[in-house]
């Protein structure tokens, strides 16, 4: 895949990539969550897999499992 401009969206099964930025408009408690949840620069991140319904994705990093919606994961930028 070419990580030029990718997101953590785009990952599939077996995928690792490291967080480069979090979208400028991603702002407020949406912000402030994501880096709570440890995603920040540098951060390592590896798909898990996607909910039955579709509506949210698991990515492994910092040795937990968290949930993100679509929208959320857009919002993400990889290497």
């Amino acid at each position: 895949l070419d990580r030029a401009h990718d997101t953590l969206a785009n990952l599939s099964d077996g995928e690792t990539a490291e967080v480069v930025r979090i979208s400028p408009a991603c702002r407020g408690t949406e912000r402030r969550r994501l880096m709570d949840l440890g995603i920040l620069p540098g951060t390592a991140v590896e798909y898990d897999r996607r909910g039955l319904t579709g509506g949210l994705t698991s990515y492994r990093l910092r040795g937990t499992v968290i949930a993100l919606r679509a929208e959320q994961a857009e919002m993400i930028s990889i290497n």
